[in-house]
């Protein structure tokens, strides 16, 4: 039976030092349990499993997302090596890691859930092992869920994506670079089973990221602006829609979370006039998007709806986003879902008025979309290294491939005159 095997961030240290002072089964039973029967055969796990823990409190030290990704690939290694290999994760050659790749591009049934889940649930003041948890979990196109929302993913039918094997190869690369530098181990094999991995296809040239269309993006602004005639909590989302559009913000750097926790006092004027928005965005870094005027009559109808005045003051502590019950921001997951209230909205608008190709394309889409739509638009007016600041792009080589691509769109313009 698979077992989670560590807990949020929040939990980490406390976690770490039951399992250190040998007092888990108090809190965390069933992995107690659990590490009881594996050290018959990996007689170190429970060490490596404190190395683990150490290493992922460092990582997720620099953000709670790059603590989920890692705790994900590496929970599901040391998973594979002490129930499949009956070895330590420091005891393992070149072929094991070759299997594991192997086994992640296609996964025991048993280790394939169909929803993403708790690790441990809380009963009675202990930590228990959610038994519907696994470590890979088989997902449905998100258009396919919004067409039949009985349609259940298929355990069968799962593969990772590109993305998701980088990511693994990334993690278990990094945890070994660092067990090298604590003299844990002294080889590390990933780099060379990622470079003869058959599973991984070289791409050339970065696809164009997913936007929304023109006219896809007016039903979703102004069906959401249509709804905020009906019931004033619509005001909400049009802000939300028109700042991540407006501004190519990530949904992460509109949320509460530990490190920050957007004001309203975070919209600025300058001398000149011009108005800018600070933001917290990856890698910890603090950056000044620009507010242009087109923008500003959303953050005022936002702001009036909530009884403030029509522009923020300097000092002022407003949260940015409000909750309509209770007190502070929103987290990233209820922003997603008042975007993805505005997209249904449009999406029906779409199909009521025979667009049914939009409507069908727009139940793919993210929130993320949002971000790359205002960016796309603007690729081809701004100059490069500005709309590369605003973005938060640490180079603006990252944001030609992804916007502008101009190394294939200079070759399609050399093409044009090729004759048959």
């Amino acid at each position: 039976m698979v077992t989670p095997l560590i807990d949020t961030f929040d939990n980490l240290k406390t976690q770490r030092r039951l399992l250190n002072d040998d007092e888990l089964q108090y809190e965390y039973p069933d992995l107690a349990s659990f590490l009881n029967k594996t050290n018959r055969n990996v007689h170190a796990a429970n060490k490596e499993l404190s190395f683990v823990m150490e290493f992922l409190y460092i990582m997720g030290r620099k953000s709670n997302g790059t603590y989920l990704r890692f705790r994900n690939e590496i929970e599901r290694w040391c998973l594979f090596c002490w129930q499949h290999n009956d070895k330590g994760i420091f005891e393992v050659t070149r072929k094991d890691i070759e299997a594991y790749i192997d086994f992640v591009y296609q996964p025991d049934k048993a280790w394939i859930g169909t929803s993403v889940q708790q690790r441990f649930i809380v009963k009675n003041g202990q930590s228990v092992s959610n038994s519907k948890w696994r470590p890979f979990v088989a997902k449905l196109a998100k258009s396919l869920t919004k067409k039949n929302p009985l349609q259940a993913a298929q355990p069968d039918a799962y593969r990772p994506s590109q993305e998701s094997l980088v990511s693994t190869f990334t993690a278990l690369s990094v945890l070994y670079q660092h067990a090298q530098m604590e003299e844990v181990c002294d080889k590390n094999y990933v780099p060379v089973v990622k470079k003869s991995c058959p599973y991984l296809i070289k791409q050339v040239q970065r696809k164009t990221p997913d936007t929304l269309s023109q006219l896809q993006w007016e039903y979703v602004l102004g069906i959401t602006k249509d709804a905020c005639e009906e019931s004033p909590k619509f005001e909400r989302n049009l802000f939300v829609i028109a700042t991540l559009k407006s501004l190519y913000l990530r949904v992460s750097e509109l949320s509460e979370h530990a490190k920050w926790s957007p004001r309203m006092s975070d919209f600025s004027v300058d001398n000149d006039g011009f108005w800018y928005l600070t933001v917290f965005g990856k890698g910890n870094k603090i950056r000044d998007v620009t507010v242009p005027p087109a923008y500003m009559p959303y953050l005022k109808r936002y702001r009036l709806s909530r009884g403030l005045s029509s522009l923020p003051s300097p000092d002022e502590d407003s949260s940015m986003l409000n909750k309509l019950r209770g007190s502070g921001n929103l987290t990233a997951r209820q922003i997603r879902r008042i975007v993805e209230e505005s997209f249904d909205l449009a999406i029906k608008a779409l199909q009521r008025d025979g667009f049914e190709d939009d409507a069908n394309y727009l139940m793919a889409a993210t929130t993320h979309w949002l971000r790359h739509t205002g960016a796309t638009e603007d690729a081809g007016s701004r100059p490069l290294k500005h709309l590369a600041d605003e973005l938060g792009h640490a180079s603006s080589e990252t944001t030609d491939k992804n916007y502008i691509q101009s190394n294939i769109k200079d070759r399609a313009r050399s093409g044009q005159g090729r004759k048959v």
